[in-house]
Order: C-alpha cells, then sequence, then structure tokens
C-alpha cells in the first residue's frame, strides 16, 4: 500500500485501474469508522462497472494511515472537504473526479462539490448526512455502548492501527451536544455537477429525509431508495448500487464509453 504525507502524517492509498481513458477519475471517501481495507473488494467493482481510474484513502485517523494528534472539532468534515481532500487530489494530479462517498465521506464530498471552487464531475453519495436527526444520535449512542460491551472493537481492530483513536473520535463528536446544529444544506444549491444518492430504506444512521434534502436543493440529483437496506448500500446491496451507478455514469458520462485503458498520471 503507498503513503503520501499530508499535514499530520503519512496517508495510505490505493489506485484501481479503470478501463476507459476519457472516464472521469473517481475517489471514494469512507465512512466514520471507515478505512481503504474496510471497503474489501468494493473499489475493484466499481472501477470495473464504471471504466474509471479508482483512487481510494484512508484519512488521518484511520487505517493505517497517521494517527490524528487534536481531537475531531465540530468541523472535521468541512476540515476534510475543504483542506485536506485538496491537498491530496493535488499531489496526485487528479482533475475533476468522480467523489464517491460513505457516511460521513458522502459529506465532505458534497461539501468539497459545493464548497471547494474546484472543478467535480459528479458525486455518489451513500447515505450522507445533510442535518442530525435524533435517529443518528440515538443509534450513535448504542454504537458507544456496543464498543464497550461487545467485540466491535476487535472486529474494527482489523482494520485500524488506532482502533480506539478511530471509534471515540467519530463517536465523541457526534454525541456532542454541539454538534447537534451541524448542517451542510448551504452547500448544496452551489454544487454544478450531477449526484447520485442512495440511501437504505431501513438505515439507522439517518431517514430518507437526508438525501430528499439533497434533491430540494441541489439542481441534478438523482435519488435512489433501497428496501432491505440498512446504512452501507454497498454491503447490503451491493449489486443494486453498482448497478445503479452504472446506469448513472452511461446517462451522464457518455464518453466513459471508450475503450482504450485509462494511464494514472
Amino acid at each position: 500500500m503507498p503513503f503520501m504525507t499530508l499535514g499530520p502524517g503519512p496517508i495510505e492509498y490505493e489506485q484501481i485501474r479503470g478501463g476507459h481513458s476519457k472516464s472521469p477519475p473517481l475517489v471514494m471517501l469512507h465512512e466514520g469508522l471507515g478505512s481503504v481495507s474496510m471497503w474489501k473488494d468494493f473499489p475493484t467493482q466499481v472501477a470495473q462497472v464504471t471504466g474509471s481510474n479508482v483512487t481510494v484513502y484512508s484519512r488521518h485517523g484511520h487505517g493505517r494511515s497517521a494517527r490524528l494528534r487534536t481531537p475531531r472539532t465540530v468541523r472535521y468534515m468541512h476540515d476534510e472537504a475543504l483542506i485536506v481532500l485538496p491537498q491530496f487530489l493535488d499531489a496526485l494530479g487528479i482533475d475533476n473526479p468522480i467523489l464517491f462517498g460513505h457516511s460521513d465521506g458522502g459529506s465532505i464530498a458534497l461539501i468539497h462539490a459545493g464548497g471547494s471552487g474546484r472543478g467535480v464531475s459528479g458525486v455518489v453519495a451513500l447515505a450522507p448526512h445533510v442535518f442530525v436527526e435524533d435517529l443518528s444520535v440515538t443509534n450513535i449512542g448504542a454504537a458507544k455502548l456496543a464498543y464497550q460491551n461487545t467485540n466491535l472493537r476487535q472486529r474494527l481492530q482489523r482494520y485500524h492501527d488506532d482502533v480506539d483513536g478511530v471509534f471515540w473520535g467519530w463517536n465523541n463528536i457526534w454525541l456532542d451536544p454541539a454538534f447537534r446544529d451541524w448542517d451542510i444544506e448551504e452547500y448544496l444549491p452551489r454544487i454544478a455537477c450531477p449526484i447520485l444518492a442512495l440511501q437504505g430504506e431501513d438505515d439507522e444512521y439517518g431517514s430518507l429525509e437526508q438525501i430528499q434534502r439533497i434533491a430540494r436543493s441541489a439542481p441534478l440529483a438523482e435519488l435512489v431508495s433501497l428496501a432491505q437496506c440498512r446504512h452501507s448500500p454497498h454491503r447490503d446491496q451491493p449489486q443494486q448500487v453498482l448497478g445503479a451507478i452504472e446506469r448513472w455514469m452511461k446517462h451522464r458520462f457518455d464518453a466513459h464509453r471508450a475503450r482504450a485503458p485509462a494511464p494514472f498520471t
């Protein structure tokens, strides 16, 4: 796994070659407890159905990337979207990507697309957070008890060098009373690129109102709700997610049908 050094220290990342030279590059942004390895083989499947070169990385504090040196603030997703992600893209020479984010990663993608002033070809948001709901806070509180009283810590430990830092960094800030006012709806009307927003109908961390607010504010948003699906659509309904992405790409990015291999630059 290659690394690059940004800000607090090294970031692990992986790149997967797609099959189409004119398909926009795709950058995957993981969930609040995620990492490169937690995606498993899903990035490869995304590269296969889209033809895009796919880049995935672990944010600072996650996976094998450098540990966080300071506690997270309410603006931790803003900081990732507006400071770290631009540096990461520039370091790899990635221009006008499709940002593919899950949960916190979906929120980061939306903030970047609406607030960075940089070129973004599209956003795929899986179960993104747009505002804080009671449902989210209740189940994040339940996750705290599970981490303390079940084997959740052991299951997460295989994916992170600093599993306690990852979990408590995420859990503590979401349960902080100051976080109840967190909201990114101001960025949605500024997003000029196409958005594909997908969410499970049984999502334990957010209602369908999350993606419905995206559709009401962002001019080019398409929504997909998934039955028998919780907060991780790519794990609960992978074929439906891949099919939706493939159809969206064909509709929005006809050039991705070109057959020449796409080199990384």
